[in-house]
């Protein structure tokens, strides 16, 4: 289903061309014959020094919580093999810096998922940003805080934390040689909804500005949403997500302005959608009504759906799927944006 028009077609959409890219079979096949080597990917630490931390809120988070968390990290994965940590408990959220170490002047935002019930910290962040960053990107992965740990702001702390880290990203580029017009996010599931959100309420006043940071755009410049969970209509959300960030009786306005398919505007970003047809966690139906969202707005953007590859992948488990290519699909996007400006 990732396929698309040839150059000059509309499907009577009033879609530019520039909406598609035609590939030529030579290029797909060379994509998909990545799958085994990015799919077995094992990632051993960084050589050097450790990557850096940096606090969103040095002067104490927006809000406050009824009942504090301690901050808690559990190791999922098996004895010895790769690391697959879960954290919880996130009163101070954090950017975790992968430095790129020849700078091509992109960065991302690397939003991980987990339901809003926990941040999954290494498959879907830390690996995909060390992959990213060895081919040029500094990567910049946030550990946000969780809606359902009793925050008086309920569902905009979320996006409290992702507007502060492309404020924080943009506030210091000459340090890593990014350009301020180069800088995106990407999120998994739950991590794509909060993307997803930051690419179409990246203006709303969520927080009262602290500093001199606060002035920088928050818009991202352009989004990759991996397996996003979108719509907080009941019939198509993720039941875990949905309820974590919303409760049990959401309001009907709050259903809507959590549902980014509904505020997609032209100054939405350019946005990248990968779903596995076969996700039996966030059906790929989210992923479809974004993009449909996005064509009406004449966002441009790029939509695969692949027909196997389960959900909550990242940089591991697709090993002889064609969705293992995906990384290279996103880099070889990010750098077509790149080209055309």
């Amino acid at each position: 289903m990732n396929e698309r028009p040839r150059d000059g077609a509309n499907m009577d959409t009033g879609v530019s061309k520039r909406h598609y890219r035609a590939r030529t079979l030579a290029g797909r096949l060379s994509l998909i014959a990545l799958t085994l080597s990015l799919a077995c990917v094992s990632l051993p630490a960084a050589a050097g020094p450790s990557p850096a931390v940096v606090s969103l809120w040095p002067g104490g988070t927006p809000g406050t919580q009824s009942e504090k968390t301690t901050r808690t990290i559990v190791d999922r994965g098996a004895s010895g093999g790769l690391h697959d940590r879960a954290a919880t408990g996130i009163s101070d959220p954090t950017l975790t810096i992968f430095e790129a170490a020849k700078p091509n002047g992109s960065a991302l935002l690397i939003v991980p998922g987990g339901g809003y019930q926990r941040v999954v910290m290494d498959k879907e962040g830390y690996e995909s940003a060390e992959w990213f960053a060895e081919r040029g990107t500094t990567a910049f992965v946030l550990l946000y805080r969780l809606p359902d740990e009793s925050w008086s702001d309920g569902a905009n702390i979320v996006l409290q934390d992702t507007q502060r880290s492309m404020r924080i990203i943009r506030s210091d580029v000459e340090r890593y040689s990014i350009d301020k017009d180069r800088v995106g996010v990407m999120g998994f599931s739950a991590g794509g909804h909060a993307a997803a959100i930051l690419s179409t309420r990246f203006d709303d006043s969520v927080y009262t500005p602290l500093d001199a940071i606060d002035e920088e755009s928050a818009r991202p410049d352009f989004a990759v949403l991996m397996y996003p969970v979108i719509s907080m209509q009941e019939d198509i959300a993720h039941a875990g997500s949905r309820q974590n960030l919303l409760g049990t009786k959401p309001a009907a306005r709050e259903v809507e302005m959590q549902s980014p398919q509904n505020l997609v505007t032209a100054s939405t970003p350019p946005t990248f959608l990968l779903h596995a047809a076969d996700d039996a966690s966030v059906v790929v139906a989210n992923t479809l009504l974004m993009h449909s969202a996005l064509l009406q707005a004449e966002v441009e953007t790029e939509l695969h759906v692949f027909a196997t590859g389960g959900h909550g992948f990242g940089m591991r488990g697709t090993a002889g799927l064609p969705v293992a290519a995906w990384p290279e699909l996103v880099r070889a996007w990010m750098l077509e944006l790149f080209e055309e400006d």
